[in-house]
């Protein structure tokens, strides 16, 4: 934590309220998680740059806390909730409710010093929303389709149908939007264009990248590769020696990438025999698909990174990666 922030803000986020603490000062609140509440809290919060905001991932109801209170200059970070957990357990703190769970995240705040979120910009926001709708309603579609196999009554197939083709068009639609965005935006464009050139990557794998792995091309391998969760973690202690395992980061990024590694086995050379050397190893399914996502995401990192587009003759440090 920088050394200007005298102050830590731990907020439970909920559906209908937010539980508010400070450290060192001790105080608590609660408000509503309306407008009429963030107004509120922004109010009664130390002024810009005097405190670090800390909320958890709560399956979106933090984002427009997150957005007001960056967008009023306060630094925020947002946390993982398991980690948050662990730690409270770790205290011997086994009792969870809002008000305990808002200084639990305070004091996790200040032993941990979380990283800060960047400022979403609105355009950024509004294509990150249009992807995960994307993928909300391809779901819809599978389910279903799911369902369709096993209908036998003719009303419950044509209704199944109809609901088929709305969702078809609603797909359609938003893939228009996501599209639109990215073309209307110069460096999503470049972006997109660089990621969309390496086989096995098509335009909805390279949107879903460009909306929900901004950092991509601006950290190192392991850093990318960590922050989609495709790093794996060793499992050692004395004599033994576990299996390595994946851990924790962007699963929605992960699925993306594991559709672009199946077709990559098929259609990328450098992926394909990544691959095949991997499987005369012996090495299961998985753990075979988990490595060429994460060379697969290794490769995009640094093509997006030297501004190059996939070619055969890129350089051996690109694809040796």
């Amino acid at each position: 934590m920088s050394s200007s922030s005298t102050s830590v803000v731990g907020i439970d986020v909920s559906k209908k309220s937010l539980d508010v603490a400070l450290l060192p000062e001790g105080k608590s609140f609660n408000v509503p998680n309306n407008t009429d509440g963030l107004a509120r809290l922004l109010e009664h919060l130390p002024q810009p740059g005097a405190c670090l905001i800390v909320v958890e991932a709560t399956g979106g109801y933090q984002r427009r806390l997150v957005a007001e209170a960056t967008a009023a200059g306060h630094r925020v970070a947002v946390v993982n909730p398991r980690q948050v957990r662990d730690f409270a357990r770790s205290l011997g703190i086994l009792a969870k409710t809002d008000k305990i769970d808002a200084k639990v995240i305070a004091r996790f705040a200040q032993h941990i010093q979380p990283r800060i979120v960047d400022k979403t910009p609105e355009k950024q926001a509004e294509l990150q929303q249009l992807v995960a709708r994307r993928r909300q309603l391809v779901g819809l579609r599978t389910a279903e389709s799911n369902r369709m196999e096993t209908a036998s009554s003719k009303e419950v197939r044509k209704s199944i149908r109809q609901v088929l083709d709305l969702l078809k068009k609603q797909i359609e639609r938003v893939e228009k939007q996501i599209a639109a965005l990215i073309e209307a935006n110069d460096d999503w464009k470049h972006k997109a264009d660089i990621v969309d050139s390496a086989p096995g990557v098509g335009p909805k794998t390279a949107a879903a990248l460009v909306a929900e792995l901004p950092e991509l091309g601006k950290l190192n391998r392991r850093q990318i590769a960590a922050l989609a969760g495709l790093a794996p973690f060793n499992r050692d202690s004395g004599n033994f020696r576990g299996k390595r395992a994946i851990w924790g980061g962007r699963g929605t990024v992960r699925s993306a990438l594991y559709m672009a590694a199946l077709t990559a086995r098929r259609c990328n050379s450098v992926i394909r025999k990544f691959a095949q050397r991997l499987e005369a190893q012996g090495k299961r399914h998985k753990v075979v698909m988990t490595a060429c996502m994460r060379k697969l995401l290794v490769i995009l990192n640094t093509m997006v990174k030297n501004n190059t587009h996939w070619n055969h003759n890129l350089p051996h440090e690109i694809l040796d990666n």
